[in-house]
């Protein structure tokens, strides 16, 4: 036991300084985190670790000279700056989960930081996953036949996915009860997603679209239409489909990533295509037609202040508030 002396310096109630978060705490701690988040960090700790055995450095508690060696090393694999800087969140991360001192990060941050402004000026940028915009939509539509059970699960999953401006774990994680139709367009419900740490849910309006073999709606009817002539209403709204048509269980987000992949690439575009294309391509076809930046930020479940959602809505603004628009020479 220990006492904590107050501001004015008098002593205050005992304290027991080798006290520790029980077992059953951290395990519901750790619980607690997003399943994509959860599993990137083992991914990322496991690698750590690794390294670290392997060099014969401290791995927890880290020491800052570690970091900036491991730092050295992830450059040296070639890894991008913005995964190096996760590697350096989830180090921490693992410190302070488990109640010890957290490593000095300047030195690493400051090698992150070189290897950054080197990167920019060998001309290299960092990769991102094309926008679906919505011409890029109709291109991957046009490959889904749907007369078969693969194009209409995988029609669904475009349409829906850019309607929502969903996150590939929302979409996976949607059941057919998540779906409801009303006369305006479909209601679906977020059960949780990446801003919602609170898990109190969300509704989101999916209505009509102009154009009848790309409206959301219409391919959510035909699918579920098709499921319950499988005798499936309920449980998991995007499945699995074998070569051979057959229905399975649920689809995970890595799954949903490599159709999108796949769509993409027998359309004849860019096989870097991903479920978050989805998500982009949806923000900046709505800048493109003039939402504002609250309502796309509302429907796509963004932070309002979302560095994210400015480089989708930027990409519009840089034409339409041009400085120069209306100057004439």
């Amino acid at each position: 036991m220990s006492l904590v002396v107050t501001e004015q310096g008098h002593p205050s109630a005992p304290v027991a300084a080798d006290r520790r978060m029980s077992d059953e705490t951290r395990a519901k701690v750790a619980a607690s985190v997003p399943e994509n988040t959860a599993r990137s960090y083992r991914a990322q700790s496991r690698r750590f670790y690794a390294w670290c055995e392997r060099e014969d450095w401290p791995a927890l508690p880290t020491t800052g000279d570690a970091l900036a060696e491991y730092v050295a090393y992830l450059i040296k694999e070639g890894k991008a700056p913005g995964s190096i800087e996760v590697a350096l969140s989830v180090i921490r991360s693992m410190h302070r989960l488990a109640g010890v001192v957290l490593p000095d990060t300047r030195a690493a941050r400051l090698l992150v930081r070189a290897y950054r402004r080197d990167r920019v000026d060998a001309g290299i940028r960092d990769g991102q996953a094309p926008a679906a915009v919505a011409t890029v939509i109709r291109a991957m539509l046009d490959t889904c036949d749907p007369r078969t059970t693969r194009g209409l699960r995988d029609r669904l999953l475009l349409l829906l996915g850019f309607a929502m401006m969903a996150r590939r774990s929302e979409l996976a994680r949607l059941d057919l009860a998540d779906v409801v139709e009303t006369e305006q367009g479909l209601v679906v419900h977020i059960a949780r997603s990446k801003t919602d740490q609170a898990a109190a849910g969300r509704e989101v309006a999916v209505p009509f679209a102009a154009r009848p073999d790309a409206c959301p709606v219409r391919a959510f009817r035909a699918w579920s239409a098709h499921l319950a002539e499988l005798d499936i209403t309920t449980g998991p709204l995007l499945r699995q489909v074998d070569r051979h048509g057959n229905v399975g269980g649920r689809l995970g987000g890595q799954s949903i990533d490599r159709i999108v992949k796949r769509l993409g690439a027998d359309a004849g575009l860019s096989d870097q295509m991903s479920a978050h294309s989805l998500r982009a391509g949806a923000a900046t076809s709505a800048a493109d037609a003039g939402a504002t930046r609250a309502a796309i930020a509302e429907q796509g479940r963004w932070n309002p202040t979302s560095n994210a959602l400015d480089r989708y809505t930027r990409q519009t603004d840089r034409w339409k508030n041009h400085p120069l628009a209306n100057v004439a020479i």
